[in-house]
């Protein structure tokens, strides 16, 4: 199981690649919520979310002979997009299975970092054939979020707001396969800080099993969430399952209110799967209230409807 000192090595790691990303507060927006609130603006990492750190760490643990053979992944935008721009930045060639009705803001930032798409069905089921085509062609794979190189590269995100800012009372990050939530919860623990995910009612397939012991499938994708639209894996559910008591759940259209929000207090425009921790504190202010909360914005790739 990744650890903290595995957190720490990579955030040591990726430092002259990735940015260390800003830590916002908004006294408007601690008003609307009730708590203090501490921003980790992984919407302004490179490649626009906080899955570059992920990517960049893995990476640079391959060999240079892995490397010139090239890597591939499924995705269904943010990490491709940080996975090819981690590869330009290393000159690494790089192919993405990507969805076809994938968003095409975050399919434009996969392609404009040099990634070779090629067009899957969406779903998990999808996913996982392509990835077992590819791993016996001897593929090199970097999946999203179940591996403990991501996990580990994930969690700097947290350790960076940890570090920055030790009083924090906990820290609130989305859940999609549970690459930052793992890392974020290890990271919490060291500085004996609560910790918990949230995701859409749509996609509660992660609250699910961590209620019911095991991993349940994913949910059919229909949130606006896309980025949170994946079932967790058997690295980052071993952590989430020991390290974190609950997951919260929102609706769209608190997500979609957060996003809005968050604009108005701060004019920063997130995606939704990233205002659903905002959401989160939202809805859940008995949990909350009057503390200092520390929340990852994990990302800022869409466009204002």
């Amino acid at each position: 199981m990744v650890d903290f000192k595995q957190v720490s090595a990579a955030a040591d790691r990726i430092a002259a690649r990735a940015l260390r990303t800003p830590v916002k507060q908004s006294q408007a927006l601690n008003s609307a919520l009730g708590c203090q609130v501490y921003l980790k603006c992984e919407n302004e990492q490179k490649s626009g979310a906080f899955k570059f750190r992920g990517a960049c760490n893995a990476l640079l643990q391959l060999s240079p002979e892995q490397r010139a053979k090239g890597v591939v992944t499924v995705s269904s935008g943010n990490h491709g997009a940080a996975l090819a721009a981690a590869c330009q930045m290393l000159g690494v060639p790089v192919t993405v299975g990507v969805a076809h009705n994938a968003s095409p803001v975050k399919r434009s930032n996969m392609l404009r970092y040099g990634a070779n798409i090629i067009a899957i069905e969406p779903g998990m089921e999808a996913r996982e054939a392509f990835i077992a085509e590819q791993l016996a062609q001897n593929a090199i794979v970097i999946p999203p979020y179940d591996h403990p190189d991501i996990i580990a590269g994930q969690g700097s995100a947290a350790l960076e707001l940890f570090e920055e800012y030790p009083h924090l009372w906990g820290v609130v990050t989305p859940l999609g396969g549970g690459g930052l939530l793992s890392g974020s919860c290890l990271v919490a623990e060291h500085y004996d800080a609560f910790c918990c995910g949230v995701e859409p009612e749509l996609a509660a397939d992660g609250k699910q099993s961590l209620e019911k012991g095991e991993i349940q499938p994913a949910m059919p994708p229909q949130s606006i969430c896309d980025g949170l639209l994946t079932s967790l894996g058997k690295h980052t559910f071993a952590i989430i399952k020991e390290k974190v008591t609950d997951i919260l759940l929102v609706n769209d259209a608190e997500a979609k209110a957060a996003q809005e929000l968050v604009e108005e207090t701060t004019g920063m425009w997130i995606e939704p799967s990233s205002a659903t921790v905002i959401a989160a504190l939202k809805r859940y202010p008995d949990i909350f209230k009057e503390k200092h909360v520390g929340v990852i914005l994990s990302g800022g790739n869409c466009v204002k409807s």
